[in-house]
């Protein structure tokens, strides 16, 4: 029979169980976080009905998606965790409490050209808050909190929240007469950090054809710089031309007064008038979260507010805020910059049994006993000459290997070898399970991330 040779499609990440270890390791700190602030957890199909799926899609999205028939089905496999999320409220509007406040932790799909860092199956971590009819604004100042938390419980402190409000950015384009190239603008806008300002203002009188004095006004105000409350300063010289501007202003005023009582220090947010999010439907607060050491990331986590998820399924109003971290790119970025933490222990098990005597009682009866003391115990049986078992536990970087021999079982003790150090303990017995889970939190603590 011909052998079929083995591969990973492009664009799929296969991680090794150490990588994976370290990838289930940051999943949780999130999903920890997640909870912390009252999220519920949500899991939505990875396949929808073509229909669903795309009633708000068009252009590259549906050309990028997944798209297959089953029988007499159009199915597609879900691009993101919003539009799902959309179908799910909908559907379950009347069973659901708001505001409903969700995260999913879930794969997606997009048939993009692979490339470096881009991935065509990849997990998303969102968090969204649905209100129903309202959302208080402070639902939007509460979102940087948790990006602050998430992050510094990774490990990560040099990071900086950047925040804007659409509504400031619409109203502003609207007193210059440019309502209808809004859109277009802020796409542009969006490139300044890779192409700098001299080189946008170019494009701002190429593209939208724009006359040179609107395009300096533009790149005049987006480029506000100083504290948060210095450019706020600067925007009130605005206030009082356009009712849009204003009622942007104040909800970022808000947004910036309370973050110091959600405990986000003055260093890790800005505002900053360059950032839009390229996706019309946000509507007020917007977010990008960058590292200060590695700009060249781009933004690690980014959303914002918008006013009606589920339009296309309901017409009930049903207002939300919400952020994304790409975590596939994201891990695959701290992996190559060399930023997790490689000192945390990535092993299967905290305590490999090697049973020494012919009969394995004595063996199966200590690993249930450390099972049921919260250790993680792996009965290693198989018939190998003692230098290939150590070799074993060495490859998998067990912390603890336990030696169970005739002299063990006489004395009711079990020989502890410790991994690292090379140490090695006779424990009687039925402290064992204590003593290995007294060592191993002493050894547990650390970030996920380097610092």
């Amino acid at each position: 029979m011909e052998k079929v040779k083995a591969r990973t499609l492009s664009g799929f990440m296969e991680l090794l169980p150490r990588q994976q270890e370290q990838f289930e390791r940051l999943k949780a700190v999130l999903e920890e976080t997640y909870r912390l602030y009252g999220f519920s957890p949500l899991d939505t199909p990875v396949i929808e009905a073509s229909e669903v799926l795309l009633a708000k899609a068009g252009g590259e999205t549906e050309k990028q998606i997944y798209r297959f028939q089953k029988g007499d089905s159009d199915l597609s496999l879900r691009f993101d965790l919003t539009v799902p999320l959309a179908k799910y409220v909908a559907l379950h509007q009347g069973e659901l409490s708001f505001p409903f406040r969700r995260y999913q932790i879930g794969k997606v799909y997009r048939g993009e050209r692979a490339q470096r860092g881009r991935f065509r199956e990849f997990y998303q971590a969102d968090i969204d808050v649905i209100g129903d009819g309202k959302l208080d604004i402070i639902n939007e100042a509460e979102i940087p909190a948790i990006i602050y938390r998430t992050f510094t419980q990774l490990g990560l402190e040099r990071f900086l929240i950047r925040i804007n409000n659409r509504k400031i950015l619409n109203g502003f384009y609207a007193m210059l007469g440019l309502a209808d190239h809004a859109p277009e603008v802020m796409r542009l806008v969006d490139k300044l950090d890779k192409i700098g300002a001299e080189k946008l203002g170019l494009l701002l009188c190429e593209e939208p054809y724009l006359s040179q004095d609107a395009a300096d006004e533009i790149l005049s105000f987006i480029l506000i710089k100083g504290s948060n409350a210095q450019v706020l300063e600067r925007l009130e010289e605005y206030r009082g031309r356009n009712e849009v501007f204003d009622q942007g202003l104040d909800e970022l005023h808000t947004v910036a007064k309370y973050l110091g009582s959600f405990g986000v220090p003055e260093d890790h947010f800005a505002i900053d008038l360059t950032i839009a999010r390229g996706l019309d439907y946000y509507t007020g607060t917007v977010y990008e979260t960058t590292l200060l050491d590695h700009p060249e990331i781009g933004s690690v986590c980014s959303g914002g507010r918008y006013d009606n998820l589920a339009e296309y399924y309901t017409d009930k109003q049903l207002p939300g805020v919400g952020i994304s971290i790409g975590l596939t790119r994201f891990f695959y970025v701290l992996q190559e910059q060399g930023l997790l933490n490689e000192d945390l222990p990535t092993a299967p098990c905290d305590v490999l049994v090697l049973p020494m005597t012919e009969d394995l009682s004595p063996a199966v009866a200590f690993a249930t006993a450390c099972r049921e003391g919260g250790v993680r115990t792996q009965l290693y049986t198989e018939p190998k000459k003692f230098k290939a078992k150590m070799n074993y536990a060495d490859r998998i970087a067990v912390p603890y290997v336990a030696f169970l021999g005739e002299d063990e079982v006489l004395n009711g003790v079990v020989s502890l070898k410790d991994m690292v150090t090379g140490d090695q303990e006779k424990v009687p017995l039925a402290d064992a399970p204590a003593w290995l889970k007294a060592r191993l939190a002493a050894g547990a603590g650390g970030k996920v991330i380097r610092g």
